[in-house]
């Protein structure tokens, strides 16, 4: 009796240590923290740890002081729920906007510090982007798309990019920190993302953030463009249409969804990028 009790013990353990995990933020869990969620002292804690380490559940975070569900959870769970990823919710969207606005869309979501293009349909003007084809990477505050990411990331998140990626910002743009920092702020505010840098002669681009249901940008959908579409009355109407677009689709985002931590696997099977015509 006493070993079936200790084996839901166990089991029970084991199950509020993954739900701990999962509503902690991107940086993970110290052990004394998570036996203090379970109830345990810490050796036992450990050992819970080691074994959902062993099945492939959990890691740990660089340093080795912290623990967060892994990438294989995450992929276990999509599968489990047998949820679309976020580039196939997001494929229908992406070709009513490039056929409404007739210009190219991007899908990008963020990776760590960067933002990687997962999905683009063409329009058919000749278009350059930051980011290139699918696929293509970026830090975190260069061009429309990733910026409308990072400025609606949690506050804490946010700061950490900006300190991480100042450094590679001053080297790909024109902006200093006050002017990067400012440009974040009116982002958040306006709830868009719209300018036209100069990096790429003749380009613009207008961004916005897909939020999940906690509020968080996980992803955006952006229009690149000619300069002088994205202008008065015009800008206005692609921010609405991306908005509302935008919108739908954080409503159907699976939390499970493995693209969210690990983007670059979903890619391994895109077929060459669409053109409308």
């Amino acid at each position: 009796m006493n070993e079936d009790t200790r084996q839901i013990s166990s089991a029970r353990r084991t199950l509020i240590i993954l739900k701990a995990l999962g509503a902690a933020d991107s940086a993970g869990m110290r052990l004394i923290d998570v036996a203090r969620e379970v109830g345990c002292n810490q050796p036992t804690a450990h050992r819970a740890m080691q074994d959902l380490m062993a099945e492939g559940f959990v890691e740990q975070v660089a340093g080795g002081k912290r623990y967060r569900l892994s990438v294989e959870f995450f992929v276990l769970a999509a599968r489990a729920g047998h949820a679309d990823g976020l580039r196939e919710l997001a494929r229908p969207a992406l070709l009513r906007l490039s056929s409404t606005l007739t210009d190219t869309i991007f899908l990008l979501v963020r990776s760590g510090y960067d933002a990687v293009c997962l999905d683009r349909v063409e329009g058919p003007f000749p278009i350059r982007s930051f980011t290139g084809d699918i696929g293509g990477k970026v830090p975190l505050g260069i061009g429309q798309g990733s910026t409308a990411i990072l400025a609606n990331l949690p506050d804490a998140e946010r700061e950490a990019v900006i300190r991480f990626n100042m450094p590679r910002l001053l080297d790909r743009s024109h902006l200093d920190e006050a002017s990067f920092r400012l440009l974040l702020a009116t982002a958040r505010e306006q709830g868009f993302v719209s300018f036209n840098a100069g990096l790429i002669p003749g380009m613009a681009g207008v961004a916005v953030p897909v939020c999940d249901a906690s509020g968080t940008a996980v992803a955006a959908l952006s229009v690149g463009t000619l300069a002088e579409r994205a202008e008065g009355e015009r800008l206005q109407a692609i921010v609405d249409i991306l908005t509302t677009e935008a919108k739908a689709l954080g409503q159907k985002i699976n939390p499970f969804d493995p693209t969210l931590r690990a983007p670059n696997r979903s890619l391994s099977s895109v077929q060459p990028t669409t053109r409308n015509v």
